[in-house]
């Protein structure tokens, strides 16, 4: 555990910090969680279900649970049941049963590149080998990525750290690869309901479910969670696969952490039943496309001559890299906070920690004035660093 980063306690010890502005986090905008909403949820199932809420409960989760999470993601070609579901103490649990099942020590993981780091935390005790993907380079090859892989990773819903959508004929390949090579494939989707332009593109689920209509027992296996779509604490995940595979991961799990926490299970099948996700959903993306587009604003008046990025389409990152070859980004994190502002460098969603040029940018905890100062700060701290660098 030596290898592991310190860059994600670094980000979440900044919020206690309150001059410090925060741009490294995939952190949510508490103002858009419906807390008394939450709160009555919370005394109405504690006294109506004291068992469920308060004991302990199956280990792949409450059956009412997984029967919704079942229904809401089936499709005529895709047909889900509880057997498809398991549910998780967050998506970061979902990462690491999936290392426990599938990872012999040394494998072979074929990563979306940049990777998210919480995923490669997740597999560090397993000392893996990494396969970079790269969807839309020239030498992209998902066949071939694939093939002798343990498994494979993505997130094609504006990707953590990148903030890229996957293509729809990306993920088409992506999904023919998983069928052909027979090596299962993560799509890891905390940031689906994010769409802030244009319309949302099919999950690889349903897609390699209509390679195969019926009870699906595909190679794809779904993660999801209501940390962005509702709120982080409640720490409910979910993994949709074929039975085999969630039965696999269930008895992971008995090991792990026995069982996730009936209250949280409670208040996630309330919620799911009186549509909250989808009612508090239009605030929330109204919220963050307005800060999205303050921070791009914001870096076009003050980092423009420093960094190249792209506008993403979703999600809660903008991926920026240096345009001077001499500015490296894990010697600008210290030299960032000394300025009040944190962002996250590229080394630790790379495997290798080889790539030092580049940043991700959270924009959907701050307002956008705070946006404006955290670029200017930003500016300042990259100025500072390059004029002490040859």
């Amino acid at each position: 555990m030596s290898r592991t980063n310190d860059v994600t306690s670094i980000f979440l010890a900044a919020g206690q910090d309150p001059d410090l502005i925060n741009l490294a986090g995939g952190l949510p905008e508490p103002s858009v969680w419906p807390v008394a909403e939450l709160a009555d949820l919370a005394a109405e199932v504690v006294r109506d279900h004291p068992g469920e809420t308060l004991g302990y409960g199956p280990i792949p989760g409450l059956p009412a649970l997984r029967d919704l999470i079942a229904a809401r993601f089936s499709t005529p070609e895709t047909q889900l049941s509880r057997d498809n579901v398991l549910i998780t103490t967050a998506g970061m649990q979902a990462l690491e049963l999936t290392g426990k099942v599938l990872l012999e020590p040394g494998g072979v993981i074929a990563a979306q590149s940049p990777a998210y780091l919480g995923a490669l935390d997740a597999w560090i005790p397993h000392e893996p080998r990494y396969r970079p993907m790269k969807p839309g380079s020239n030498d992209y090859d998902p066949f071939a990525a694939l093939d002798g892989a343990q498994f494979g990773y993505t997130v094609p819903n504006f990707s953590n750290p990148s903030g890229r959508l996957v293509t729809l004929a990306e993920r088409r390949e992506l999904v023919a690869a998983a069928h052909a090579t027979g090596t299962w494939l993560i799509e890891d989707d905390p940031y689906g309901v994010l769409y802030y332009d244009g319309t949302p593109l099919p999950r690889m689920l349903h897609l390699s479910g209509a390679e195969n209509p019926g009870p699906y027992d595909g190679p794809i296996i779904y993660m999801g969670s209501l940390s962005k779509e509702l709120t982080p604490g409640l720490r409910i995940g979910w993994v949709i696969a074929a039975p085999e595979m969630i039965a696999a991961m269930a008895a992971a799990k008995q090991g792990s952490d026995m069982c996730t926490a009936g209250l949280s299970q409670m208040l996630a099948l309330r919620a799911f039943q009186r549509r909250i996700p989808e009612r508090i959903l239009p605030k929330m993306l109204e919220t963050y496309r307005a800060r999205r587009d303050a921070l791009c604003d914001a870096m076009r008046d003050h980092l423009a001559d420093h960094l190249d990025w792209q506008v993403p389409a979703g999600g809660m990152f903008v991926w920026a890299t240096a345009r001077d070859a001499r500015l490296d980004t894990d010697a600008l994190l210290p030299r960032a906070l000394e300025h009040g502002v944190c962002i996250s460098p590229s080394s630790v969603f790379d495997p290798e920690g080889r790539d030092r040029r580049s940043l991700r940018i959270n924009f959907t905890l701050n307002a956008p004035d705070k946006l404006q100062e955290g670029a200017r700060r930003l500016a300042r701290a990259i100025r500072a660093l390059l004029e002490e660098t040859p």
